[in-house]
């Protein structure tokens, strides 16, 4: 096998890393979006509380969430009967998991993104009657809108490479939660470390290209508010 050649399961886990990884971002985007502007728009105990809580993936063991993901979401979970025969070890249930283990790195960055909004434009915007979407569109998107396009990267970057909540709520059933990480594990189990390399080596050039995309829109960011703040 040669230094970066891939084999078709290779490309399977891969895909399926993808396709978690653009699911879970983009319901975690949805998710986060009205509850970091109801997080920055105060600074209530029930608001940090709130905040805190959404820490915890950060804190926490990826194994011990994963245990308690899988007591939930089991056939013996109290979600059984609602939720048909369980989510544990399925496709829907690691999209929950992944959704849980990167909560922070989606609703941090995006509630720092709100903070840093200038309240007078909205504040001058509302004066002038400008109604709630015509400042949603006209000034809240434009000011955080590479504050979005970041958590969502931060979110996807770090969905690619979850494991240990992986591999408890869904183990390795191929073409449903056989990932690229859970296949890395399995590939050093078995001591075929050529292509725990090749596969562990595309996961790292895939996560450095979007590491980059995000300091290049902090960078950008930066450079544009000097911009603003000279003229």
């Amino acid at each position: 096998m040669g230094f970066f050649e891939l084999t078709s399961e290779d490309w399977q886990a891969l895909w399926l890393s993808f396709q978690l990884a653009s699911i879970s971002t983009a319901l975690l985007v949805i998710l986060c979006l009205p509850w970091a502007w109801w997080i920055a728009r105060g600074r209530s105990i029930g608001r940090q509380s709130s905040l805190a809580l959404s820490a915890l993936p950060l804190a926490l063991p990826p194994t011990v969430m994963g245990f308690y993901l899988l007591l939930f979401l089991g056939k013996n979970g109290p979600l059984h009967g609602i939720i048909g025969e369980g989510l544990a070890f399925s496709f829907s249930g690691i999209v929950m998991g992944s959704m849980l283990y990167s909560l922070p790195f989606v609703l941090h960055p995006l509630v720092n993104t709100f903070r840093a909004i200038n309240r007078n434009e909205l504040d001058a915007a509302a004066t002038l009657g400008a109604g709630p979407w015509y400042r949603m569109r006209h000034v809240i998107i434009p000011q955080s809108w590479p504050g979005i396009v970041s958590a969502a990267v931060l979110g996807f970057a770090h969905t690619l490479g979850e494991f240990g909540v992986i591999v408890m709520i869904g183990g390795s059933i191929p073409r449903e939660t056989q990932v690229a990480s859970v296949m890395i594990f399995e590939y050093v189990e078995s001591g075929k470390s050529e292509q725990a390399h090749a596969l562990s080596l595309s996961l790292v050039l895939i996560c450095l290209c979007l590491l980059i995309t995000v300091y290049g829109i902090d960078y950008w960011r930066g450079r544009r508010y000097q911009t603003d703040s000279v003229s």
